[in-house]
């Protein structure tokens, strides 16, 4: 049986499209991960090297497509790239994942990218991988991710407390799902562009 990244289509959400990560990529990621701003509610702390994000690069290529989907975020309107999302930890026998997202380029948020992004990987998890659930953490006071989250159809599960430590204080994280049938009752359309 192929894997989904064994073919060559697009994934597109309304104004974005997802491709696989190239090395092209690394300059565009060291730029985006070493943005306070950018990192403020992701995971990740340390600022990263050019050797380092090629070390990460390394690392994902050799997950891509087992445990991790990892892609990068384009504009439809002009192929810019714009961050990264993917599905990891990806675990087939009980059909889960974790989603993440990181929109790199700043002028761009606020204006529904993520979210459209979030949708595509959610088509694809839960219509090509046949998932039965998406997780995801988002930081207190991550206002703006966890309206995209809502809107996406996500449902918070629970907090966990002090369990994320930024700008000197830990802060609450918040674990949010959406599973298979709440999924089917959202509106969909075809995430493949092969044209």
């Amino acid at each position: 049986m192929s894997s989904v990244l064994d073919r060559p289509p697009i994934i597109r959400g309304d104004q974005i499209f997802l491709r696989p990560a190239e090395r092209g990529d690394l300059p565009l990621f060291v730029r985006w991960f070493n943005d306070a701003h950018v990192l403020r509610n992701l995971a990740m702390r340390a600022p990263m090297s050019a050797a380092g994000e090629a070390t990460w690069f390394d690392r994902m290529l050799a997950v891509q497509g087992s445990t991790d989907y990892h892609f990068v975020i384009c504009l439809l309107a002009d192929t810019r790239p714009i961050g990264t999302a993917g599905l990891h930890a990806i675990d087939l026998h009980n059909g889960t994942a974790e989603f993440g997202i990181a929109i790199g380029e700043k002028e761009e948020w606020n204006k529904g990218l993520g979210t459209d992004a979030l949708r595509a990987i959610c088509d694809l998890g839960f219509g090509e991988l046949r998932l039965e659930r998406i997780g995801l953490h988002v930081y207190a006071g991550n206002d703006r991710a966890r309206r995209s989250y809502e809107k996406a159809g996500f449902t918070h599960e629970a907090t966990l407390r002090h369990a994320h430590f930024a700008r000197g204080e830990h802060h609450d994280a918040h674990v949010m799902s959406l599973l298979r049938d709440e999924w089917s009752a959202l509106p969909h359309r075809p995430i493949w562009d092969y044209d």
